[in-house]
Parts: C-alpha cells; structure tokens; sequence
C-alpha cells in the first residue's frame, strides 16, 4: 500500500466514524469530532424556538477535552466523544 493509499483510507476511516451523544435527552449520531454552538442548536431542532428575543442556552459534560463540562456559546465549538451530553434550552428575553 502506498503512502498516498494510507492517508485515503484513514481519512475516509475518520469520516465513517460515528459518535453517540445526547442532546435534550434524545440519542443522536454524528460524524464530526468537534461540533459547533451551531451545529448543536440544529440538532436540538424543534425543541428550540427561534425569534427577535429568545435566547439559546447550551450546556455540555462528558466533552473529550478540559473542561469537559460548561456552557457553550455562539462561535465555540466542543471536542466530543460518544457519551456526550448536551442540553439546549430557550429563553425569551422580553
């Protein structure tokens, strides 16, 4: 196997990982070992309403990095692990 075949394969190995995680009390998998204040927001789905004045909250523990617990916040990303827990919740502002 060439070098060029080695590093095709571990990245395609690297992709078809799956990790299992917890968002809002729902099992999910996901593909990416860092994911975005973003990226869980979406995960959460409905369960999160949108509008002028509503305010996300994200919490995370057992994160594959230091801390592996605390609050996430638009722009941050957590490195994850299969076990990792989030919870998305909304508040409005008014």
């Amino acid at each position: 196997m060439t070098t060029e075949e080695f590093e095709l394969e571990g990245a395609v190995s690297a992709r078809a990982r799956q990790y299992h995680i917890i968002v809002n009390g729902e099992p999910k998998a996901v593909h990416d070992r860092k994911l975005s204040f973003q990226e869980i927001v979406a995960l959460a789905g409905d369960a999160v309403p949108s509008g002028p004045h509503v305010a996300v909250t994200v919490t995370f523990r057992n994160a594959d990095q230091h801390p592996s617990q605390g609050l996430l916040v638009p722009g941050e990303s957590v490195k994850i692990q299969d076990g990792t827990v989030f919870v998305v919740t909304a508040t409005d502002k008014s």
